[in-house]
């Protein structure tokens, strides 16, 4: 890679540009937050508005389902969208439709309708997660300031899901379950009011402005499918023809999509990213982190209302131990990630991870909070934190400016993909375990506390299996000196990075 001197701006504008790139970050962190706190906030509600909109046992799960094959789906398009759109206008078009299809959620009058409405909410969340991920990576240097700034990212993404759960119990127990949606409303509202102001406008340098319309169309297919699939599966079993159908297609158009990928001129993913050992490793565990964790939650939620008998409020309550825990670390996160490197803060954080999930296997028929959960809790925020930042930080180490979006909406897919993926197969073995323990005990019954805790045990130790794998991944695979950056053009001149929007 060839070297070149970059211009340095005057003190005075670098200092404005310092303080004004901050506040950027404060506005793309807080809609980061939106979209992650909306993954979480609906399952505490899922009774209320099971009641209200009159949804059927088995169609109540699509609030969920729309809202994520939209998402998890459409995220690396939305990705390289901003990339040739421009990163701002994707930004702001992505929370626009956030916003709004928010406001209809909480207006919804049937369950048809709140469907629709989720989907939507769904695709915004797709537009708006990686174009804001992209601003702060042609924001910050690589570095410790993006490692700080990612830290900020990372408490913000990590900390979303166990905020959504104390807010969804809390706005559902005082007011009615219509507030999770409209909560976001003066949020985003604030957000795109100060968008213009703060944020620059970027898009990728490239020498052309051509769509890979059949790589968009193939691998948003094949991710939304298997998203579908996941979701099939846990309500009608993995063997059925149409769950091993739909995986198939999946996997065909997924397939499809490399083969077309490598001999576009104009690919939507690039496969020389890959190439990049660091980003890969980040991206795998990425994948595996998020199967966890996102299973986590599901799990703990189901013990302490079920078996613990728990409120809504009071398990929203529960978590704020795990919440404060993973915003007090993030920052010890990045700190350790700038000294020490990711090759050693990460395998670190997902072991801390495992073991925490070692001790969640261990929650008796009747835990105590304070005995049980709480140290569990701390011990799970240290290594979520210690994970997420790293992720977060590899997943866009030594990324070409012309890449950011697309690299921020692989990261983000990752993670998407990997929690569907976790909480379909953490799903079905709770369930299958569950079954296993009333068949083998007399008088036991599959709602009981013991059956339900013997069933979210042997998952539980499944998960921490899988941490462990992915903390094996990463010191494997993540290299000891990051790949460099190049640095990007505007109009023809070098310029920093702060600068090229």
């Amino acid at each position: 890679m060839s070297s070149e001197i970059v211009t340095q701006p005057p003190a005075e504008l670098q200092q404005t540009d310092d303080r004004k790139r901050w506040l950027a970050l404060a506005v793309i962190v807080a809609a980061q937050f939106m979209v992650v706190l909306d993954v979480a906030i609906v399952n505490v509600a899922l009774p209320s508005i099971k009641t209200d909109l009159h949804f059927s046992e088995s169609s109540l799960q699509w609030v969920i389902t729309a809202y994520a094959i939209f998402f998890g789906g459409v995220l690396l398009l939305g990705g390289r969208l901003a990339d040739l759109l421009g990163r701002r206008r994707l930004f702001v078009a992505g929370l626009a439709l956030f916003t709004i299809s928010s406001l209809l959620d909480g207006l919804a009058w049937s369950s048809g309708s709140l469907i629709a409405f989720r989907s939507l909410q769904g695709l915004g969340a797709a537009m708006l997660s990686p174009a804001a991920l992209s601003i702060l990576t042609t924001t910050f240097r690589q570095g410790r300031e993006r490692n700080l700034a990612l830290g900020i990212w990372g408490a913000a993404s990590g900390s979303g899901g166990a905020a959504g759960v104390l807010l969804g119990g809390a706005l559902t127990s005082a007011l009615s379950w219509s507030w999770i949606f409209f909560i976001n409303i003066p949020a985003g509202l604030l957000v795109l009011g100060v968008t213009p102001w703060l944020l620059r406008e970027s898009r990728a340098d490239l020498q052309h402005r051509t769509f890979d319309f059949a790589g968009a169309a193939s691998i948003t297919g094949g991710l939304m499918v298997l998203v579908y699939a996941m979701t099939r599966a846990t309500q009608h079993g993995w063997l059925t023809a149409e769950t091993i159908g739909l995986l198939a297609a999946s996997a065909a158009l997924v397939v499809g999509f490399v083969v077309i990928e490598l001999r576009s001129k104009a690919p939507l993913l690039p496969m020389r990213i890959f190439r990049l050992r660091t980003l890969t490793a980040s991206n795998i565990t990425g994948l595996l982190m998020a199967g966890a964790i996102f299973s986590q939650f599901f799990l703990l939620t189901l013990y302490m209302q079920q078996v613990l008998h728990y409120s809504a409020l009071k398990t929203g309550v529960a978590y704020i131990a795990l919440t404060l825990t993973i915003i007090g670390f993030s920052a010890v996160s990045q700190a350790l990630v700038t000294r020490l490197g990711i090759r050693r803060v990460l395998p670190a954080g997902l072991l801390i991870s495992a073991a925490a999930l070692v001790l969640y296997a261990r929650l008796p028929v009747h835990g105590s909070y304070f005995s049980d959960l709480f140290p569990a809790f701390l011990l799970s925020g240290i290594g979520l934190a210690l994970a997420f930042v790293p992720i977060s930080i590899g997943g866009l180490t030594g990324v070409r400016q012309t890449d950011a979006g697309v690299a921020s909406g692989l990261i983000n897919t990752s993670q998407q993909i990997g929690g569907a993926i976790g909480v379909a197969a953490v799903t079905t073995i709770a369930t299958t375990f569950t079954t296993r323990f009333v068949d083998a005990h007399a008088g036991a019954t599959p709602l009981g506390g013991a059956a339900l805790t013997h069933g979210f045990e042997i998952a539980f130790y499944v998960l921490a299996g899988v941490a462990a794998f992915g903390a094996i991944v990463a010191a494997l695979l993540v290299e000891s000196t990051p790949a460099i950056p190049e640095v990007e053009t505007v109009e023809g001149e070098l310029v920093p990075v702060e600068l090229a929007a």
